[in-house]
């Protein structure tokens, strides 16, 4: 941790973090700007015809990322009520890891499991990670829907695997993985069902 972060005072970090998520760029596949609202309204739309399907929406990442994506499904499972799935359990991602290699781990477990109409939520925070990436090409090559959260450069390769993009302007992890998951808490809620 750099000099300056350790002097920033929780509300600096706290006001870091709202300008981060309330300035979030939401792009369709073509690259085109959707508008922070405008693509909310658009990935809730994907998650309510996926939950209206019984499709499956699996949920990816690596490190802390992996731990946003284990704590979206428990919100999509419980709050929107949605079938969702991570795809790290420990025995299945180093079953494919070794016998496919790690960058081609989630993809087999995509190969096996997804079905056309099935939804693939994939974060990683630079936006780099092959596994991520090769995982996004493999359900979108399957005729599902790609979300992808990234952060770091604008035009990481992450970003332009998506039907929708969303993107943090942070290089650092810790934020990027804060913002991704307050973004997904907030769209888990939009799917609760009205009581």
């Amino acid at each position: 941790m750099t000099h300056e972060l350790k002097q920033q005072t929780l509300a600096a970090r706290s006001q870091q973090l709202a300008n981060l998520v309330t300035h979030c760029q939401i792009t369709a596949m073509n690259g085109v700007q959707l508008g922070a609202e405008a693509g909310m309204t658009q990935l809730r739309s994907v998650l309510e015809r996926a939950r209206s399907n019984r499709a499956s929406v699996y949920v990816i990442g690596n490190g802390g990322s992996a731990a946003v994506a284990g704590h979206l499904v428990n919100d999509l499972v419980k709050v929107g009520r949605v079938r969702a799935f991570t795809l790290h359990d420990s025995s299945l991602l180093t079953c494919l890891a070794n016998d496919y290699g790690f960058e081609n781990a989630y993809a087999q477990a995509l190969a096996q499991m997804a079905l056309p109409g099935d939804v693939l939520i994939a974060i990683s925070s630079s936006g780099r990670s092959m596994n991520i990436r090769n995982a996004a090409a493999q359900l979108w090559g399957k005729g599902g829907t790609v979300i992808t959260l990234s952060g770091f450069a604008a035009d990481n390769p992450l970003r332009a695997l998506g039907d929708l993009n969303v993107w943090v302007d942070s290089s650092d992890y810790g934020m990027a993985e804060v913002g991704h998951q307050f973004i997904l808490h907030h769209l888990s809620d939009l799917l609760a069902p009205a009581v």
